[in-house]
């Protein structure tokens, strides 16, 4: 199974979920029988030095993927078609970064309560807070190692291609309503040529050189699009309708299933249609 299977809904709830059985299992074992009887100083030096190993590893991991980042980018303007799988597998990253900050933060936290507490009498409070800390600990740990492993699996744009199919599309795998892959590519290969001929329309022009000499490329179609719907050529609705269908056919030539819903190859017909209405093509 890719890691990537693995949803950021599951990974949050599995994380959390190993966090608060550890935190009860760990402090009910250390009220009722303490696997180890810590001295002040055993305290003071475990709990300091996870705090700054848990920071290290946090803050190499981010610079990681603040690198791994660029390079995505970096892909993402070279082939613009990837830009919509590169931008769902950032997302997916910044869910699991979040938790993970969440969760060294936290860490952090208590190892300072800890720290704070070592001389207090009320020696309970103390162990409920240790524990509860080393929960945090281990599981920050876990999910740091999660990240990384996602993060450099192999085949991952193709496999957020597939996640950007299965939304767009959901039906595309039931033999029962079976579409024709090539009946949807004719008809967006005449969207595509309908956006690039209205792109050099005069009414078209002042935006898309605008953008041609901000980003010194070639607009790409959902660019294309946004252009028209910016000069008011076409209605938001419609707008929404062609980037939806701009990224299922690039998420299919980049990893997804060939095959698509006849439901998706008549919303590609309706589209197209639709196009040439508000743009008065014959």
């Amino acid at each position: 199974m890719r890691l990537h299977s693995v949803s950021n809904l599951a990974f949050t709830v599995t994380m959390l979920a190993v966090l608060v059985i550890a935190s009860m299992v760990s402090g009910i074992v250390g009220l009722n029988g303490a696997l180890f009887d810590l001295t002040e100083n055993q305290i003071m030096y475990i709990y300091s030095t996870s705090a700054q190993v848990l920071a290290g590893v946090y803050g190499l991991t981010l610079t990681g993927y603040l690198f791994f980042r660029s390079d995505l980018n970096r892909e993402a303007r070279s082939d613009e078609t990837r830009a919509g799988s590169i931008e769902k597998l950032e997302k997916r990253y910044l869910w699991q970064l979040t938790l993970i900050t969440a969760l060294v933060l936290g860490t952090i936290a208590l190892t300072n309560v800890v720290i704070a507490l070592e001389s207090s009498e009320n020696r309970k409070l103390l162990t409920v807070f240790m524990n509860v800390g080393q929960s945090f600990f281990g599981v920050a740990i876990l999910a740091i190692s999660f990240f990384v492993l996602d993060v450099i699996a192999p085949q991952n744009v193709e496999a957020a291609s597939q996640a950007i199919q299965n939304e767009i599309d959901p039906a595309h795998n039931e033999s029962s309503v079976k579409g024709s892959l090539e009946e949807l590519l004719k008809n967006y290969n005449e969207i595509e040529d309908i956006l690039i001929n209205q792109s050099n329309r005069p009414s078209i022009v002042p935006y898309s050189s605008t953008y041609v000499k901000s980003f010194n490329r070639k607009p790409s179609n959902i660019k294309l699009a946004e252009l028209l719907l910016r000069a008011e050529k076409i209605r938001e609705e419609l707008y929404q309708r062609l980037v939806q269908l701009i990224k299922l056919r690039n998420a299919i030539i980049h990893g997804a299933e060939p095959k698509v819903s006849n439901e998706m190859v008549e919303r590609s017909a309706m589209v197209l249609r639709d196009l040439k209405d508000a743009l008065s093509v014959d």
